[in-house]
């Protein structure tokens, strides 16, 4: 039987989460610690090197991989990793700790501590670098420019110790899934090739049939969903999931579609982003990962298809998870059905052009939604959470006079 695809640099997974006694010992030890606090960001890669997403990483990056990565998409041992993992603090605390030493990191949320690290370098970084580089502009409005920019002064790099998944297990229950668990599903199932379908949305029809374009290719399909913090007016991870829970279940082939999702926040790195996306899915079992218009994209920073580009530009054994390229797709009333630009020969004005931005537009606005756009089950699940938006912002208005807006 066909084998899935290796763990990212060719080994095993590699984990980082302590458990049982080892977990119980460090965190005694982390509570006597200096303490960093960090993060969404670095929460969310915090716990994808503890459930091994970020394999064979062990710790968060020290410069000369922080340059690598940016300059050549390189870490220091020449191993192919296309976005800086790292860890900032401001100054006075960087002052405070001396390389070598070992300290605790804790969610500057919830007070919890999350993992030890050795703190193994000091040093910082020129941002405005990173940011051109990684997300080809400086921009301050581009999300992912943003958290850059206000990251601390220092970054500190080391070797990592994580004791915690945070809120994720507890929080999203089944749909939180590791590498590990992935891969044991896919293969109790009988799949080697296995599509992953990166979501930051609900989906749509263009969604529907990105995903069936590969069923059609591979044994079957990871629907992958982002549990981290997304911009305003996205759709929150549990509304979401219901709606695709909804769609596989009256829409999918039994055995053909798995839901999970992972606790990254959101870069909207587009390109770069995107090659992310398939090494860690790589790290989950994945053999390719789907990539349609402005993957992992926002505003107009990106070309519609920069996602695809990016994939023949990188060495043909960076990853071993390859990518799905799909054009746009859209209805088509001449067609009578979902095409592409490569199936339909018909003109635009035949053409609905589907996006989870439009979509999420006229859900908020209380526009009525064209037919084919989205099922009317996912819609009724969406039409629900507006409405609840909408009463509770009634409700604010009410009480403090002014717009929740």
């Amino acid at each position: 039987m066909a084998k899935l695809v290796n763990p990212h640099g060719g080994g095993s997974l590699k984990p980082l989460l302590l458990e049982g006694q080892a977990q119980s010992e460090e965190l005694t030890r982390a509570k006597t610690l200096p303490q960093v606090r960090i993060s969404s960001r670095e929460v969310g890669d915090l716990i994808m090197l503890g459930i091994g997403g970020f394999t064979p990483l062990d710790g968060f990056m020290t410069e000369a991989d922080w340059k690598g990565v940016c300059d050549d998409m390189k870490l220091a041992t020449g191993l192919f990793w296309p976005i800086p993992i790292t860890l900032s603090t401001d100054k006075a605390t960087a002052d405070d700790i001396k390389e070598g030493s070992d300290i605790a990191l804790v969610d500057g949320e919830t007070n919890e501590i999350m993992a030890t690290m050795t703190v193994t370098e000091k040093y910082a970084i020129d941002k405005a670098h990173e940011c051109t580089t990684v997300y080809k502009t400086t921009d301050a409005e581009h999300p992912g420019v943003k958290m850059v920019m206000e990251q601390g002064e220092v970054n500190l790099a080391g070797p990592v110790k994580v004791l915690s998944q945070g809120e994720f297990p507890k929080k999203y229950s089944s749909l939180f899934k590791t590498p590990a668990q992935t891969r044991k599903l896919f293969e109790d199932k009988g799949w080697s090739t296995v599509a992953a379908f990166q979501t930051r949305n609900p989906m749509h029809r263009s969604h529907e049939y990105l995903a069936k374009i590969a069923i059609e290719i591979c044994d079957g399909v990871l629907i992958h969903s982002l549990l981290g913090k997304l911009k305003p007016g996205d759709i929150p991870a549990d509304v979401r999931s219901k709606a695709i829970s909804t769609l596989c279940e009256h829409y999918f082939v039994d055995n053909t579609v798995m839901q999970a999702g992972y606790p990254l926040d959101m870069r909207y790195a587009g390109p770069r982003e995107a090659l992310l996306h398939a090494l860690f899915r790589q790290n989950y079992g994945c053999s390719h990962l789907i990539v349609g218009r402005d993957h992992a994209g926002v505003g107009d920073y990106y070309g519609p298809f920069d996602a695809h580009h990016i994939f023949d530009e990188i060495p043909r054994d960076a990853l071993e998870t390859k990518p799905l390229k799909i054009d746009w797709t859209f209805w088509c009333n001449k067609c009578e059905g979902m095409a592409s630009m490569k199936t339909c020969p018909h003109g635009k004005e035949d053409r609905l052009l589907l996006s989870g931005t439009k979509l999420r537009k006229m859900l908020s606005e209380g526009e009525e939604v064209p037919d084919h756009f989205s099922r009317p089950e996912v819609l009724a699940i969406l039409r629900k959470y507006y409405a609840g938006l909408k009463a509770h912002e009634k409700v604010e208005v009410k009480l403090t006079g002014h717009s929740a807006k």
